[in-house]
């Protein structure tokens, strides 16, 4: 049942993404009210949730709810790093600009936090550290990293300037039930795709790059571990520890799928991080937070999840 005062009202910006949707739920099932912001107002709406036909961008949604919240997770992205490899402007015009909007509305109420998802998977280029700890230097290798950096930093400035408490969370590659498809970006739900429909797979490069993995569910927990403290600030990695290679991913869905995946394999693109596995200890220590969930497990009920799927709508 849903709690409607303004300590426990929470706004989710691009709410109706993957992230959004597992998100919302959970925090509709904890009792807190859930506003949703979205520019998909056809939307499949969760039960108990609120939502709002309108982006990041529009200012006058932002400042009806914005006031009347305890807080604001800024999930809303509307680039991969494939979209924006030959059109940089796309992280400006689209993500940066409508953030610092938001901006502008927070510095009227301070006592509305921020929780701003950023990424793991791309801030930090190709670090040399064999686990990546918050304190790493960032050197993105795309547009879109370098667009994460940049929000990272007005970010910042803010909290300097404001005094406000700012959260970034940096998540290595999410994936779970319910992630769509898109081009260049979900590896795991991109195999498992490919496996269903028995189609082959590219992978760019030898297939030895090593990325770190982390189930929708455990992204879901820390957020909310992060939520329940209300004096958090500052900046921490989300991710499993562990890294796996795409040929090590591609042997996991195999033996999950009781089958073969076809790929064929492509030259390296310049985009693509060849290694990243974060360090989270700073997570599990300042909010107990633990991951709860393997990459086999997460695969299997990921690929369950789309046969499920696949058969309903046959």
């Amino acid at each position: 049942m849903s709690v409607s005062n303004n300590s426990r009202r929470i706004v989710l910006l691009g709410g109706a993404g993957f992230m959004g949707r597992a998100l919302s739920i959970r925090l509709r099932d904890r009792g807190y009210d859930v506003h949703v912001l979205t520019r998909s107002i056809t939307m499949n709406t969760p039960d108990g949730v609120t939502v709002h036909g309108g982006g990041i961008e529009n200012s006058e949604l932002i400042r009806r709810l914005i006031p009347q919240s305890s807080t604001v997770v800024h999930m809303a992205s509307a680039t991969t790093p494939s979209l924006s490899s030959k059109s940089p402007s796309l992280e400006a015009n689209l993500n940066i600009a409508p953030m610092l909007g938001l901006l502008e509305e927070l510095q009227q109420h301070p006592q509305v936090r921020l929780i701003y998802i950023s990424s793991g998977g791309t801030v930090y280029g190709n670090p040399k550290q064999e686990l990546v700890s918050e304190s790493a230097e960032l050197k993105p290798l795309s547009f879109y990293g370098a667009g994460k950096v940049a929000a990272e930093g007005f970010l910042q400035c803010f909290q300097r300037a404001s005094g406000s408490p700012i959260i970034i969370l940096r998540p290595s590659n999410v994936y779970g039930p319910g992630q769509p498809r898109y081009q260049g970006f979900g590896v795991i739900r991109t195999m498992l795709q490919h496996m269903l429909d028995h189609s082959p797979m590219t992978i760019w490069g030898d297939g030895s790059v090593i990325r770190d993995f982390i189930y929708i569910d455990d992204v879901v927990s820390a957020i909310e571990c992060v939520l329940g403290d209300k004096d958090a600030s500052g900046i921490f990695n989300l991710g499993s520890g562990v890294g796996h290679s795409l040929n090590d991913l591609k042997n996991i869905i195999e033996e999950v799928c009781a089958d073969t995946l076809s790929v064929h394999y492509e030259s390296t693109r310049t985009i693509d991080v060849q290694r990243i596995v974060l360090d989270t200890q700073k997570m599990q220590q300042c909010f107990d937070w633990t991951l709860t969930t393997s990459l086999r497990e997460g695969i299997k009920k990921t690929w369950e999840w789309l046969c499920l799927r696949k058969h309903q709508r046959n």
